[in-house]
């Protein structure tokens, strides 16, 4: 699985004009299933993000995590992490099938709640508006590959 986190000051998604979740300070995770994950690399990443140290703390320095900083996750299914970039219209063979990708977001969202982090949803699959105010800027790619 791939994502990219974004530490926000706040972060909502909307779709058809109606707010579908929103956060205060946390994490935006951006997410996505590419072929041949399971449920196993959704929950090394879910494990990982929650224990990852990126928040400031009182010395102002890198050293909580989103559950230790009292945060909350907006996690958005998006498929185009999975982009080919080979020639310049991206391709997204990478990308796991959409019932797969769907069951392994849904999946990755119950074990980000599971370690103790309040979570807002997207909707998978829907055309998405998502604002945030990244804090920091900090900004981080994951792929289960390289963990």
């Amino acid at each position: 699985m791939r994502a990219l986190l974004q530490r926000v000051s706040r972060a909502s998604v909307t779709v058809d004009g109606a707010v579908t979740g929103e956060i205060g300070p946390g994490l935006l995770i951006l997410i996505c299933a590419m072929q041949g994950d399971s449920e196993a690399q959704a929950e090394k990443l879910a494990t990982k993000i929650a224990k990852l140290r990126i928040f400031k703390d009182d010395a102002g320095k890198m050293n909580l995590s989103v559950r230790d900083n009292g945060g909350a996750a907006l996690i958005v299914s998006q498929f185009t992490l999975a982009a080919d970039l080979r020639g310049n219209r991206p391709g997204f063979s990478y990308a796991a099938a959409p019932d797969t990708g769907r069951a392994l977001y849904d999946y990755f969202t119950t074990r980000i709640a599971a370690e103790g982090i309040p979570v807002a949803k997207g909707i998978f699959g829907a055309d998405m508006d998502v604002s945030l105010n990244n804090d920091g800027p900090v900004t981080i790619w994951m792929d289960t590959d390289t963990l």
